[in-house]
């Protein structure tokens, strides 16, 4: 079966998942987690891969970057991807693959949709049950948009940028964001296009990415539900 081509606009951020094969743990302690971001940071520098926002899970990643162009992200993935096994197996004395399959990405349009994405990887943690509150979670861009705090992978988006004239102002206005939590309907809106790779946005906007891809950009049929934080 063919594989479908993960679709890319220039200057469009796009919502990553790479998960461990079979769900299975992939950060076994922060040292783990550290090296990651290590090798997701150099790999990003050099392939011209703007990283917003991202969380570290037990056995997944979510990220939201921007690729400068079409070959961006496949680079940066597969060098992080290939770095972080080869140093996963000899830490842990272990042989054999780590990830489930390919990474997962879809196009966020650069309105309510990304303020939902990032509402949606940050509280990730949240909803695993894992904290009461995203600023408890280290491993997540949480805390540099939302208290300032410094942050070596984040590249801020002009979105966060034009919350407001001051970095105080744009930190307040992004905690109030998070005082709800993401609907139903906003959950499984994300994990649909992520899972099928293809456009979070509005049907006016799919309409646009539309017009210039030989396939379609918004979600088929549905198959059987498939369970994600």
């Amino acid at each position: 079966m063919t594989r479908r081509r993960r679709i890319f606009v220039p200057g469009y951020p796009m919502h990553v998942v790479q998960r461990g094969n079979d769900r299975r743990t992939i950060f076994l302690d922060d040292h783990d987690r550290t090296r990651y971001l290590d090798f997701l940071v150099e790999a990003a520098e050099q392939h011209e891969c703007a990283i917003h926002c991202y969380v570290l899970m037990g056995n997944h990643v979510h990220l939201l970057l921007t690729p400068e162009n079409a070959d961006a992200l496949p680079r940066t993935m597969q060098s992080v991807g290939i770095r972080y096994v080869r140093y996963f197996n000899t830490a842990h004395e272990r042989t054999g693959g780590l990830w489930e399959g390919r990474y997962r990405a879809s196009l966020v349009n650069t309105d309510r949709y990304l303020q939902a994405c990032y509402r949606y990887i940050e509280l990730n943690p949240v909803r695993a049950n894992l904290i009461a509150d995203p600023a408890e979670w280290p491993w997540s861009s949480h805390r540099r948009h939302a208290f300032g705090e410094p942050d070596r992978v984040v590249s801020v988006h002009q979105y966060y940028d034009d919350l407001a004239d001051s970095a105080e102002s744009r930190s307040s206005r992004y905690r109030k964001w998070f005082r709800d939590a993401l609907t139903e309907h906003e959950l499984e809106k994300i994990r649909e296009t992520t899972r099928q790779e293809l456009v979070l946005g509005d049907d006016a906007f799919k309409n646009q990415i539309e017009s210039q891809l030989p396939f379609p950009a918004r979600p088929g049929r549905r198959g059987r539900k498939k369970i994600g934080v």
